[in-house]
């Protein structure tokens, strides 16, 4: 029998997410208002775009004097792995009707982590909808308000909001951490990003690293053994041996 929502252990991860990445919202819209952008600019590039990756690449363009078009087509390269990240959420939540589209709305990088991270399916999708409308509402909220605020809110790194998304998102990738394979392949794509930081337009290190990473896992899946893949065999939230959903639990004994 699935926990209540006040207990469940997706929703939790999913609002602590929210909390986080929301609040990094002001340092977009400041940035934003800085950059040339107008306060209902920047507040529809939050409301209708909503992906802070390619936010924050289409102003870099605006910012450094590139056209309208150019900053278009950096967002729009950024926001390809949304397309993958719906792909694999439509195939594990399989949503119907105007619940599609809104889901398509809200699939992003934090919305599919907190998903994923949990393994019973009720909580996957509680996980999802709390992380996905949670951090939807509070980052347009924190948009307007840094946009409002403009040089007033000064730099977002001495608030530390730049490092709580990150802190954040490092605290749904760890519990998946657990096996040797998934620490190399980290290991490995976390130094890809560091050698093309210096050299590429920011938001693009992460999709050098989803290459390699989705490298690794072809090669792993075509010469490991059949029918093993990269996961880790563990349970990345395991609770009390007898909980409901419990991997534990369902294990033969």
């Amino acid at each position: 029998m699935p926990t209540t929502l006040r207990h469940s252990p997706g929703a939790r991860v999913g609002l602590s997410i929210a909390v986080a990445t929301g609040l990094y919202g002001i340092s977009f819209g400041a940035l934003s208002v800085s950059s040339g952008l107008d306060i209902w600019q920047t507040s529809a590039l939050s409301l209708l775009l909503f992906s802070g990756g390619s936010q924050f690449a289409f102003i870099g363009v605006i910012a450094g004097g590139g056209s309208g078009a150019a900053a278009a087509g950096a967002a729009a390269l950024l926001g390809i792995r949304n397309a993958v990240y719906g792909m694999q959420l439509n195939a594990l939540l399989h949503p119907r009707g105007w619940r599609r589209f809104a889901a398509a709305q809200v699939t992003i990088d934090e919305s599919l982590a907190t998903s994923t991270g949990q393994t019973v399916l009720v909580e996957q999708k509680r996980g999802f909808w709390v992380a996905g409308l949670g951090i939807f509402v509070l980052w347009n909220v924190f948009t307007l308000i840094g946009a409002l605020a403009g040089d007033a809110v000064g730099d977002p790194k001495q608030w530390g909001l730049d490092g709580a998304a990150v802190a954040a998102f490092l605290g749904l990738l760890w519990p998946r951490l657990r096996s040797k394979e998934a620490g190399a392949i980290a290991a490995v794509c976390a130094l890809a990003t560091v050698l093309t930081v210096p050299l590429v337009s920011p938001g693009v290190p992460i999709l050098v690293a989803a290459v390699v990473a989705g490298a690794i896992g072809w090669f792993g899946f075509r010469h490991g053994p059949a029918g093993e893949g990269l996961e880790p065999d563990v349970d990345p939230y395991p609770g009390p041996p007898d909980a409901p959903g419990s991997t534990d639990a369902q294990a033969p004994r």
